[in-house]
């Protein structure tokens, strides 16, 4: 499975913006999906979390009731639509995919997008 992680920019306090990844193959709908986050010498933090059907989702406290994860298996995608922004927000982002849902651990992962920056200025 390949991602391609887009929708990154730059955007004012209070704002939106919306990621996506596309996956390419045909095993994307097995796959759980997550998004992660990473500041300049910081850790790799998971931000939210998707189960292969779409029904269940899990945050991270911090963007809870802030951001929304969706999926679109018919067009091999994941979203993250991220409201009401904060400068904290400023990371690069990235899509991954692997076969337990829910996990905040990055090892347990199997393939990665390769990061979009969002910059939210104050």
């Amino acid at each position: 499975v390949q991602l391609q992680a887009s929708g990154g920019g730059l955007v004012q306090a209070g704002g939106s913006l919306r990621l996506s990844c596309t996956a390419s193959g045909r095993t994307f709908s097995s796959y759980a999906m997550g998004w992660f986050r990473q500041a300049p010498g910081k850790e790799r933090e998971f931000v939210a979390g998707i189960k292969w059907n779409g029904i269940s989702t899990v945050y991270a406290d911090s963007v809870k009731g802030r951001f929304i994860i969706s999926r679109d298996n018919a067009k091999n995608t994941v979203y993250l639509q991220m409201n009401s922004l904060k400068p904290e927000d400023t990371h690069v982002y990235y899509c991954a995919a692997g076969r337990s849902y829910g996990a905040f651990a990055p090892q347990s992962y199997d393939y990665w997008g390769q990061g979009t920056l969002v910059t939210v200025s104050s």
